[in-house]
């Protein structure tokens, strides 16, 4: 309680005591709370393919786009990303310093090549003229696939720093705890881009 000017006590709406919180007790929390927010946009973004994935505009359809054995390829890099992620996490449990960061750099590799894999189609698409602007398809379908593409940039450079703080202070609480933030955050890309592979490219090229 504080003391007014007049001498009697006013109400505090602050708690110079604060309890106790566990280390880490609502970090899982609210990232799931993050994850589920990230689940409305890209519900948002795939109801906007469904309303406007069919609207060609008399422009190119993703029959003549789509090229489904490159596509396959790049849906292999991100699935063996996500196992080599699971065997880091493996690793982590049994307290193996050097093979999570091996396993982890792995991830690297498969996400940096997903991640080329699909500029090199966007490359190829503004090259024959199909870019955003040629049709709302074509609208859609870079927003979609451009938006998960800038969650994984954004996973591979949260995996780098992750990878730095597990070299420099080992597997600690902090330090796991991390990882399994990171390894939901990526499993989730995952699914994502299985409904992008399923929805957007096999159910496209099959219209």
């Amino acid at each position: 309680m504080a003391t007014t000017a007049a001498g009697t006590e006013a109400p505090a709406f602050y708690d110079l005591d604060p309890h106790e919180h566990p280390a880490g007790g609502s970090t899982m929390l609210g990232f799931w709370l993050y994850l589920m927010s990230d689940c409305l946009i890209f519900a948002m973004l795939f109801a906007a393919w469904g309303v406007y994935g069919s609207a060609y505009a008399g422009g190119p359809t993703p029959k003549e786009l789509f090229d489904l054995k490159l596509v396959a390829v790049n849906t292999a890099m991100l699935l063996f990303s996500s196992l080599t992620y699971g065997l880091a996490m493996i690793a982590s449990d049994e307290d193996r310093r050097g093979a999570t960061l091996g396993w982890l750099a792995a991830t690297a590799v498969f996400g940096a090549a997903f991640l080329g894999i699909e500029l090199y189609e966007f490359s190829h698409l503004l090259h024959e003229g199909a870019g955003p602007q040629r049709s709302a398809f074509l609208s859609s379908f870079f927003t979609l696939v451009g938006t998960h593409g800038l969650h994984v940039t954004f996973g591979l450079v949260w995996l780098a720093v992750l990878m730095v703080q597990v070299a420099r202070g080992g597997l600690i609480p902090a330090n796991v705890r991390r990882l399994q933030c990171l390894s939901l955050f990526w499993h989730f890309l995952d699914v994502i881009w299985i409904g992008v592979f399923t929805f957007v490219y096999l159910l496209g090229v099959l219209r």
